[in-house]
């Protein structure tokens, strides 16, 4: 029995009105959640993962998306033909069929050309994994997958060099044969594949021993794979025709790349901008002081004004992730902690208790407006 796929919306979590933003937000948070990297061993959630970049994969194409809309799953299934009619009932006949039957059999030829026509390779799926400073600049990465391309030897026929297939005469090289089966309504004509050419036309009595005769085989391909400045987690890259290879003359497929970005031991990235938390000492704090502050490109001098409070945040513009196909970049913003200091010796707490006592309520604004609330409220 074939596997009942679920709803790629449902997958998604989302309605059938969903916004182009909107999906592209709903995969980017469930490949996270779900990525195998953070879930080890757990078959579940690699099952998942899958669903999910499957779902993505349709709905993130304007022409697969209108295709799924309106057809379901048959309008986007290779093995459908494209044209989001498949079997009645489990029945061994198509549309083109039943047509046929009631009409004198003039369509019957769609259907086999359908079988037989060009048929698109499949796509590869694959993922790499990128340091963040490789994401923020961009960078070329090596890949090395397996293909199913068509047999050298013998250009895809499958026959040995020097021989060719021959038209199968159970079927006449239709690859169909006609059955016809006495109903309560009638004799109704329907079609199956041959059962001595397997469907395919032909006999090939001299087998390619390169494949086997099947025209195909496996083979190993190593391409270098340019990865955009500004790339971020969970992106995915589709190289045009670099999948598997296609029969009967149909176009290959496509390789698409996930790219998963690995975590920067400083920064945290919100879209193109770019953040993180830097400590400086109460003295800093209080006089003002002029700091390093780390970027991507090495640090830059920054001075922070006196009186700055701990959770101040600063913006330094420009100096964040190049926008992808862009050259303007996003900002860094860091957040200034102010660290107390511990292990004082007795001379230093001395001098920080006169210091404090003599501060005065002005210079401790908070304090105050946080007591005065307090017993304000008491009275």
């Amino acid at each position: 029995m074939a596997e009942t796929k679920r709803d790629y919306y449902e997958v998604l979590g989302l309605q059938k009105t969903a916004s182009a933003d909107e999906i592209k937000r709903a995969y980017r948070q469930l490949a996270k959640k779900y990525h195998p990297d953070m879930n080890a061993g757990d078959t579940d959630a690699e099952q998942k993962f899958k669903e999910v970049n499957e779902a993505y994969a349709i709905l993130s194409d304007a022409d697969k998306k209108a295709r799924y809309d309106q057809y379901g799953h048959a309008g986007v299934d290779p093995n459908m033909g494209g044209g989001g009619f498949g079997g009645f009932g489990g029945m061994d006949f198509d549309i083109s069929d039943i047509f046929g039957s009631f009409f004198g059999g003039g369509m019957g030829g769609s259907s086999q050309a359908r079988r037989n026509g060009p048929t698109r390779g499949d796509d590869i799926h694959l993922r790499t994994a990128i340091s963040f400073e490789e994401a923020a600049f961009g960078c070329k990465k090596d890949i090395t997958y397996t293909k199913v391309e068509r047999c050298a030897d013998c250009a895809g026929t499958g026959a040995e060099k020097g021989t060719s297939p021959e038209r199968c005469t159970n079927c006449n090289g239709s690859g169909q044969i006609r059955v016809q089966q006495r109903t309560a309504l009638g004799v109704f004509q329907s079609s199956r594949p041959c059962d001595v050419c397997g469907g395919s036309g032909k006999i090939i009595k001299n087998p390619c021993s390169g494949c086997k005769g099947s025209g195909f085989r496996k083979t190993q391909k190593k391409i270098e794979v340019s990865i955009p400045a500004g790339c971020d987690d969970g992106m995915m890259l589709a190289l045009r025709d670099q999948g598997s290879d296609g029969r009967n003359g149909g176009p290959s497929g496509d390789v698409i790349i996930t790219v998963n970005v690995r975590p920067h031991h400083i920064f945290e990235r919100d879209g193109y901008d770019i953040a993180c938390e830097i400590p400086i000492t109460f003295p800093e704090a209080t006089l003002g002081a002029e700091i390093d502050v780390p970027t991507l490109e090495g640090d830059v001098k920054y001075t922070i004004p006196e009186g700055t409070q701990t959770g101040t945040t600063f913006t330094i513009r420009g100096k964040g992730i190049q926008v992808i196909n862009s050259k303007s970049k996003g900002d860094l913003h860091f957040t200034v902690v102010i660290e107390v200091p511990k292990s004082l010796s007795e001379k230093q707490k001395e001098l920080l208790r006169e210091f404090g006592e003599t501060c005065g309520k002005n210079n401790y604004t908070k304090k105050e407006s946080f007591f005065n609330k307090i017993f304000g409220s008491r009275n």
